[in-house]
Order: structure tokens, then C-alpha cells, then sequence
């Protein structure tokens, strides 16, 4: 009999950037841990390379090509934490003009919980913030205030625990 396996669920998770040296910038190690509501954009695509032989029009020849990958959205609910908001400042301007962070999203299986059983990992490396939007604001929703964040990364890798 096959090994059964629950799929996992996709509200159990935690978020982590880190950013070298972040401190000397005012902002906190890690420069978030575990604040998102929301996480999109964990995506890679490979563009192949298509050849045609000569004289063979009923086949193609796929190569390898190019990897992209799309941009990381965030989003949580508005504290008063400005970590993110700083970062994006510190990133556009000044003296650390585009200092990149490091991150790790942890997936945790049906019975973990944040700090509990995390079962895949994803990597991100040089984590650069591209967008950052404040909540939309109305007096009378009387709804949660989220903030996102969109993050354009350089590669992403993935390990299962």
C-alpha cells in the first residue's frame, strides 16, 4: 500500500528576512519574523530555448533557457513597526542605496504551528523591496489596515524537512 500523506494547508506558515549588518540602518534582526497574512508570488518559470532541425519540420528541439522569477508579495496588518517602510527608504537612497536581505518562508505540516513541525522551505536571496503600499484608508469599513510589500529576488531554492 502507498505511503499516504496529507497535503499541507496554506495557513500555516512564517515569513523571515534578514538583512546583514540591519542594525547599523536602525532596523531590527530579523527584519521581520512571522507577520504575514498573506505570502504570493513563490514562482520560478524557465523560458526553453526552441530549435528547429534542418530539413526535420514534424520535430523541435527544447533547451534550457533563461529562469525568472516573479515578484514576492506581502502583506500584513499594519503595526507600528516602519521595519519594511525603512528598509524601502534605505534601499532608494543614501549610503546603503539597494542593500539586499536574505529569506526563508517556512510551510509547517497539519499538527505544527508556527515554530512547530516546518516541512518545506523556501530560500530567497537577494531580497530587494520594488513596492510598498500603505492600507486603503475609509471610516467606515471598520476593517483590518493591511500593508504590502512587493520584493524582487534573485533566486529561490526549495528543501523539504
Amino acid at each position: 500500500m502507498a505511503n499516504e500523506q496529507n497535503p499541507f494547508t496554506t495557513f500555516n506558515f512564517s515569513v523571515q528576512l534578514t538583512i546583514p549588518n540591519g542594525q547599523s540602518l536602525g532596523l531590527s534582526s530579523p527584519l521581520c519574523n512571522s507577520e504575514f497574512s498573506e505570502v504570493d508570488g513563490l514562482e520560478m518559470t524557465m523560458e526553453p530555448k526552441t530549435l528547429r532541425e534542418g530539413g526535420n519540420n514534424t520535430r523541435q528541439i527544447h533547451l534550457v533557457g533563461p529562469v525568472s522569477y516573479a515578484n514576492l508579495t506581502l502583506k500584513r496588518g499594519m503595526t507600528a513597526n516602519q521595519d519594511l517602510w525603512k528598509w524601502f527608504i534605505a534601499c532608494t537612497s543614501g549610503v546603503r542605496r539597494g542593500v539586499k536581505a536574505s529569506g526563508v518562508i517556512l510551510m509547517y505540516d497539519e499538527a505544527g504551528t508556527v515554530g512547530g513541525n516546518a516541512r518545506v522551505r523556501y530560500k530567497l536571496t537577494d531580497c530587494l523591496p520594488t513596492k510598498i503600499k500603505a492600507p486603503s484608508l475609509n471610516a467606515k469599513d471598520g476593517i483590518l489596515a493591511i500593508e504590502e510589500l512587493q520584493i524582487a529576488y534573485g533566486s529561490l531554492a526549495i528543501e523539504l524537512a
